[in-house]
């Protein structure tokens, strides 16, 4: 007993020393606590632990503001994604049609697991040419606000038929309309796309400026193009004519800015006979002045070609004013290729078009109709005062 009212002795100065170490280190384990609390409230903050705890349903996630239901939601609503995945697909890989036709490219969107309430999501849709270039913007939805840009303003608009769809109906296709589509659908912290191929059915010719072989700049390749009812082929559509039979010696520009032909008969003046067929390239040349012919292509028309010879041939004055005299025009290269594929056209007469040329399309070979392939057979650009029939285009109204 003695000893151990010696090691803890009721007065004096040992017995306050003791107090205050033990008082000391009573504060400094408190110290040492706190700053483990607010430690570890710095990394659930940094975690997101306290975001989690809004939405205790879906545990051990993390979840976002709604910000797209406008200003005038004061109450923002708070979704769990961390266990709600967004899913975007089209319903196939290319859609393939014609000039004129209205298209609809396919994409939807859904969530697994599946929503108990609908969410208002940004719909984007954006477009990578098949000429090549730059990714641009087409339309941009959020609920029913919708806005389309450049080239397809007023043009394009979503379906929305039903929950997740996201299609998008673009009327009256033109031939630049071709290309890779790509729909994005962001909801919150989720960002899913896909994309879908739009191709153009339609014939790839050749052609080559008045004055004869290796005269068109790019630019001016893509200029005669347009200006015969059709645009610059892309590497995509010459290929696909290739594998149809096509069969030309000449290089000519493509919209990508190079230089191709495709050859189905190797020989000597194309390559020489040990090539195997193919589309032989030049390479690019879009930025250097180098003069070519041209690749161009041509879908099906909203009207209709057919040759007109009224009493006597023509020279090139006389055929246009019999055309307007019926209520028509001198029919264009693209035109007359263009019937030639799609209605059948089949006329052993040569005949006037637009630019000044005399060509004729054969669908069923035969006798005195030039070779034996169907084909559009062309007898350059003769003197305007030599004397010919015409082909007209009459369009069809709407």
């Amino acid at each position: 007993m003695r000893k151990a009212l010696e090691l803890f002795p009721s007065e004096g100065p040992e017995r306050q020393n003791i107090k205050v170490f033990w008082f000391d280190s009573i504060i400094r384990m408190v110290m040492m606590r706190m700053m483990m609390m607010m430690m570890m409230k710095i990394c659930w903050l940094m975690l997101g632990a306290p975001l989690a705890l809004a939405a205790p349903t879906v545990p051990n996630n993390f979840s976002y503001h709604d910000l797209l239901a406008g200003d005038d939601n004061k109450e923002s609503t708070t979704f769990p994604v961390g266990g709600v995945r967004i899913h975007v697909a089209p319903a196939q890989a290319a859609v393939f049609a014609v000039r004129g036709e209205n298209v609809t490219l396919p994409c939807r969107f859904w969530y697994e697991p599946e929503l108990s309430s609908p969410r208002n999501v940004r719909i984007k849709w954006s477009w990578l040419p098949a000429a090549g270039g730059h990714e641009t913007d087409v339309l941009v939805a959020i609920g029913s606000n919708t806005r389309s840009f450049g080239a397809f303003r007023g043009r394009v608009q979503l379906r929305q038929d039903f929950p997740g769809d996201a299609a998008l109906l673009m009327p009256g296709l033109q031939l630049k309309d071709t290309g890779r589509y790509r729909c994005e659908v962001v909801d919150g912290l989720e960002d899913k796309s896909t994309s879908v191929d739009l191709e153009l059915q339609g014939v790839v010719f050749p052609y080559q400026h008045h004055r004869g072989r290796y005269h068109l700049s790019f630019l001016g390749a893509q200029r005669v193009c347009e200006e015969q009812d059709s645009s610059l082929a892309t590497f995509t559509q010459l290929f696909q004519s290739w594998k149809e039979g096509l069969n030309w010696c000449n290089a000519g520009w493509l919209a990508d800015g190079t230089v191709q032909y495709p050859i189905t008969r190797p020989r000597g003046p194309c390559g020489g006979h040990d090539l195997a067929p193919g589309v032989r390239s030049y390479g690019r040349w879009r930025l250097l002045p180098h003069h070519y012919d041209v690749f161009c292509f041509s879908s099906s028309l909203r009207g209709r070609v057919y040759y007109l010879q009224p009493f006597h041939k023509m020279n090139l004055t006389e055929a246009r004013q019999a055309c307007q005299a019926d209520g028509a025009e001198v029919a264009k290269v693209g035109q007359l290729y263009a019937a030639w594929k799609f209605t059948g056209l089949d006329h052993c007469d040569a005949g006037w078009l637009a630019d000044g040329s005399v060509r004729y399309a054969i669908t069923r070979p035969r006798e005195n109709c030039g070779p034996s392939e169907p084909g559009v057979r062309s007898f350059g650009f003769p003197p305007p005062q030599h004397k010919h029939g015409v082909y007209c285009y009459k369009s069809v109204e709407e």
